[in-house]
């Protein structure tokens, strides 16, 4: 089994790869070589099976079908530009988020290697006059560009999927937190950022109000363990629509901040200020916050049960 991430740099990709590490199997095969691209780099990681670093700009066509030809029989697309910098900068997300995707679904159909492909997309793609909760069903509506980059790839998927060029599978990812690192150019970096700075003794600001700004998160583990689900699960159980919302949890930013206070202490509180930016403001609010994850539970899905618990995760994970 020979494996690819893209975006095999980032947080949630280097996360992957350490499972795919630990597991050492996919889809009941013996992982073989593991290959992580980005267009930043990677770090190193320790696996008992070959795991190289490829540097790629998706956006290349000719890089793409490059990297396509060293064959792979799965392959997981989280490579995008996020979406306060697609919002920003129209072209930069176009590039990566939709041509990037095209050019990776158009190589695997021009080298008829059929892999399983699965792609990473976001809730996003709902926003707007759209009923509340969210079902399965329910049309998407995205209020951003990074959403409609993610909707259109979807589309793609399915119609590639479809018609026989490859095993794709769509995964609709909430908020992830508490991401580790620095903040990014996503617009719900500030839901990390608030519970991770303060847990390390550093300032961070809170650019929302509190009490009515709410999230749909799911956390590092949780999403980890349903990517390596969703390349498992066999294509007919998919049925005719092969993309579905991931569970999460719905949590209020005051909420957020209680269970900040209940395990860093008044510390932690102290060192959060408040200010109202107003782009990321309408960016967030836009989303849609409350889902029923019906097809992703009866797939086998996991899913979060209480933002506490998802704080004592970073704390053990990446403090300790």
């Amino acid at each position: 089994m020979r494996i690819l991430i893209l975006g095999g740099g980032g947080f949630i990709g280097l996360k992957l790869a350490k499972a795919l590490a630990e597991r050492g199997t996919l889809r009941g095969d013996t992982i073989t070589h593991l290959c992580l691209a980005d267009v930043t780099g990677t770090e190193a990681i320790d696996a008992p099976f070959p795991v190289t670093a490829e540097s790629l700009d998706i956006a290349n066509r000719d890089a793409v079908d490059t990297l396509m030809g060293k064959g792979w029989d799965a392959i997981f697309h989280l490579a995008a530009v996020v979406s306060g910098q697609a919002e920003a900068d129209f072209v930069s997300g176009l590039r990566a988020n939709f041509f990037g995707t095209l050019n990776l679904f158009e190589s695997a159909r021009a080298n008829g290697r059929k892999p399983v492909i699965v792609y990473s997309s976001s809730v996003a793609a709902y926003g707007g006059e759209v009923p509340q909760p969210i079902e399965d069903w329910t049309n998407t509506n995205p209020q951003t560009s990074y959403g409609s980059q993610k909707v259109i790839g979807e589309l793609l998927l399915n119609d590639y999927s479809r018609r026989g060029f490859f095993d794709g599978r769509g995964v609709r990812l909430p908020t992830v937190v508490v991401r580790p690192g620095k903040p990014n150019a996503a617009a719900s970096s500030f839901f990390s950022s608030i519970i991770r700075e303060p847990l390390q003794g550093e300032p961070a600001m809170c650019p929302v109000d509190p009490e009515a700004t709410k999230g749909w998160l799911t956390s590092p583990r949780a999403v980890v363990e349903n990517l390596l689900r969703s390349a498992e699960i066999d294509a007919e159980t998919l049925g005719q629509n092969r993309c579905f919302n991931l569970p999460g949890i719905t949590v209020t930013v005051a909420e957020m901040i209680e269970a900040l206070g209940r395990k860093g202490g008044k510390e932690a509180l102290d060192l959060i200020d408040y200010e109202i930016n107003t782009a990321v403001e309408k960016i967030v609010s836009g989303w849609a916050v409350d889902f029923k994850p019906a097809k992703a539970l009866a797939l086998g899905m996991q899913a979060d049960t209480d933002f506490d618990s998802i704080v004592q995760q970073f704390i053990d994970d990446e403090l300790a």
